[in-house]
């Protein structure tokens, strides 16, 4: 029985920007902030609460790790940021080393029945360290994986046909990083594909969809907003948004969460994001849709960049 409290550790921009998203939601009860930098939390929760009364009635309070007890969900966006021109991966020794803390800590104060989701980058090797100190059940432990690269593929797709991205089925799945694979072979908008819908209703400014293009600026996408913008924080904070109503709600979307696979699409012993059904027991099932050949090859490719980082840090 969820009661509403959500703990997110970390309240620089991304963990910020993500309470203050799951304040306006109105799908929680109490948010608590947790950084090692203890003003930045006080600031951040002193922000929003001036602005409670605009909003469905919700407690903020900036705390500290004996404030976790209770909690529903602990989102953990604490980490070194990714820098201008830095990949995802060359982030992974200095974010392991402070999940190890992180989660070391967090098990003082919580259950086995909390749900850990990992969203500080390289969010599946991260989320895969979480589950082997956490020793919570598998789908209790998940990442927000390439949640937030599927909306980017389906926001391109949407522009390229002219269609309610909503209306766009596609999914991005296998790392969130350099070596995810998109899912061409099960992308549709109302039930046909892409190439075929722009030729059957003459809506997309182009019969023809460029598929390497369109992956490659989905991929690079995080490298050009921080390039110009320093970080991204507003689309992931929806993204999570969008996992934990899943959750709490217990409504049994298919999202491409981050979490340990164990033999499906011949993949054991990492976490990467598969069409998996979250509800209100985590990544309660993970789907294998039909994938080419190709697709799946690049799957287990990615399955094995990460086992071979994970390998080189001891895990």
């Amino acid at each position: 029985m969820f009661k509403g409290k959500i703990t997110v550790i970390g309240a620089g921009a991304v963990g910020s920007t993500t309470a203050y998203t799951l304040m306006l939601s109105g799908l929680v009860s109490e948010i608590v902030l947790i950084d090692i930098n203890k003003k930045i939390a006080e600031g951040n929760a002193l922000d929003m609460n001036h602005g409670i009364s605009f909003v469905s009635p919700v407690k903020i309070i900036a705390g500290d790790y004996p404030d976790i007890k209770d909690s529903d969900m602990v989102l953990i966006t604490a980490g070194a940021s990714q820098e201008p021109g830095e990949r995802r991966t060359d982030l992974l020794k200095r974010n392991a080393k402070i999940t190890e803390s992180i989660i070391e800590n967090v098990l003082k104060y919580c259950h086995d029945d909390t749900i850990i989701m990992m969203v500080t980058n390289p969010v599946d090797i991260l989320t895969y360290i979480c589950y082997k100190i956490s020793g919570f059940s598998k789908n209790h432990i998940i990442g927000s994986g390439t949640v937030l690269d599927t909306s980017r593929l389906k926001y391109l797709l949407g522009e390229h046909t002219n269609i309610d991205v909503r209306n766009v089925h596609t999914y991005i799945i296998g790392e969130h990083g350099d070596s995810e694979v998109a899912a061409w072979s099960s992308t549709s908008v109302a039930g046909m594909r892409i190439d075929d819908f722009c030729k059957n209703t003459k809506m997309c400014d182009t019969n023809k969809l460029c598929t390497n293009s369109i992956y490659e600026t989905v991929k690079n996408s995080a490298y050009e907003i921080i390039e110009k913008k320093g970080a991204t924080y507003y689309a992931i904070a929806l993204a999570v948004k969008r996992i934990t109503e899943s959750i709490i709600g217990n409504e049994k979307s298919i999202l491409t969460v981050s979490s340990m696979l164990d033999g499906q699409y011949g993949i054991s012993g990492m976490c990467l994001s598969v069409p998996t059904i979250v509800s209100s027991e985590g990544a309660e099932k993970i789907i294998e849709i039909e994938l080419s050949d190709e697709e799946l090859t690049g799957l287990r490719n990615s399955a094995e960049t990460l086992k071979k980082l994970a390998r080189e840090i001891g895990y």
